[in-house]
């Protein structure tokens, strides 16, 4: 069953999966992915390789190297079920693919194996996912800016996700945050967010911890004023995050997101008519004073 949900998803997904693939990132990705494939297949190269097959062939898979590529496949549907968009389907499948590809070349020769180790450093090194950069209702702060935005009216509450960009939780999170940004945002909730990996005194102030032991990254508050009101995930008495899966039902069921929003909206619609009457009352005060002053004029006129 999660394969088949699998499939339909990458054909519903393809032509989005099309666009990722024309960036370097996913195209030195997948090559590194089929890297162990391409060289156990490629004519000229795979009869010098070392096989346990019983006929010898050299440029077909043995029983040992399926049962690793077949132990791959069923550890990416299980990494997959708690996937929630399709960039972490993806992550998870390249990073799976590169470590049954370590395997699989020292299994075969170990300098191919550290060459292929070495690749994937560089790769790490050079080479950076790109950013989300769809459209978005999020104010991004700076460690100056946070605590005045934060206080500047009480009555706004805040929804605030603190994330690292070198962090891939933070990445594969960032389209999901951009959409509920799209649909709750109004002047009573607003989004914001934070890159407390360049910001220390910031994650110490708000005790999210930027260590990729503790789990912690992304972290999404709830802010009005100065209190906070929720955070997820929650922090066991070891500074561990609580696993928690970040997917937008899960977060406008816990933040309650519809019932803020209709609040925000009341408030708003009260905040309109109490305009509406100080605008009326100030009209009318200036027509007094428009006549009184006609009125004043004219017997000042018969005075005289």
């Amino acid at each position: 069953m999660g394969l088949v949900t699998g499939v339909v998803t990458f054909l519903y997904h393809l032509p989005q999966i099309y666009k990722w693939l024309l960036k370097p990132y996913y195209v030195v990705s997948l090559l590194m992915t089929v890297a162990f494939v391409a060289v156990r297949k490629a004519p000229g190269l795979c009869e010098h390789l070392a096989s346990q097959r019983e006929d010898g062939n050299s440029c077909d898979f043995d029983w040992r190297e399926w049962e690793i590529l077949m132990f791959l496949c069923a550890i990416v549907m299980m990494k997959n079920r708690r996937a929630i968009t399709l960039e972490q389907h993806i992550g998870n499948i390249i990073l799976f693919s590169k470590v049954a590809n370590v395997i699989l070349f020292f299994r075969v020769d170990i300098r191919l194996g550290i060459l292929y180790v070495v690749l994937c450093l560089a790769f790490v090194m050079t080479c950076k996912p790109p950013l989300y950069m769809g459209p978005e209702y999020i104010k991004y702060f700076s460690d100056q800016t946070i605590d005045e935005e934060l206080q500047q009216d009480s009555r706004v509450t805040w929804i605030v996700e603190f994330y690292a960009n070198w962090s891939s939780d933070c990445q594969s999170f960032a389209p999901v945050f951009a959409e509920l940004s799209l649909k709750y945002n109004c002047p009573g909730l607003r989004f914001g967010k934070i890159d407390i990996g360049r910001y220390g005194e910031v994650s110490q102030k708000y005790r999210v911890s930027t260590s990729p032991l503790s789990k912690q990254l992304p972290t999404l508050v709830l802010i009005q004023g100065d209190r906070e009101l929720m955070r997820r995930p929650m922090v066991d008495n070891k500074g561990r995050a609580v696993s928690w899966t970040f997917n937008e039902e899960n977060i406008i069921r816990e933040f309650n997101l519809n019932e803020i929003l209709q609040k925000s909206k009341k408030l708003n619609k009260s905040r309109g008519l109490k305009e509406e009457h100080n605008d009326f009352e100030l009209e009318e005060e200036s027509n007094e004073l428009e006549t009184r002053n006609q009125t004043e004029s004219s017997e000042s006129k018969k005075d005289k």
